[in-house]
């Protein structure tokens, strides 16, 4: 696993922990979940969420707190870069976030972006 460079680095909340934690603990055949960014969606790309039952890839940066493991390629991370994931937990739903400093624009339903 390569270290990542500044531009490259994404945090990840408390709570986007925990929830990734408690996933993981109702689904104990996963150990991870992935994070990547995809060509498509309305405005260009889109993020891809996978629970994986894999090792990380050589490329992958891996986010792991209390059990919970988050990995991100090298690839979706030259997108990322300055990102925050959070988990949101409110009246208009529950759904993890990526707020993406490179993201120039993002379509209606907040699933796509473009940079």
């Amino acid at each position: 696993m390569n270290a990542p460079s500044p531009a490259q680095t994404v945090t990840v909340t408390d709570a986007a922990y925990a929830r990734v934690g408690e996933i993981l603990a109702d689904t104990p055949d996963k150990t991870a979940l992935r994070i990547s960014v995809e060509g498509g969606g309305c405005s260009g790309f889109s993020y891809k969420y996978d629970l994986v039952d894999e090792q990380p890839a050589q490329d992958d940066q891996v986010f792991e707190r209390d059990g919970a493991r988050i990995y991100v390629d090298s690839l979706s991370l030259v997108y990322m870069g300055g990102s925050k994931i959070d988990f949101i937990d409110n009246l208009m739903g529950q759904a993890f976030q990526i707020e993406n400093p490179n993201a120039v624009a993002s379509c209606g339903c907040g699933t796509s972006f473009s940079i």
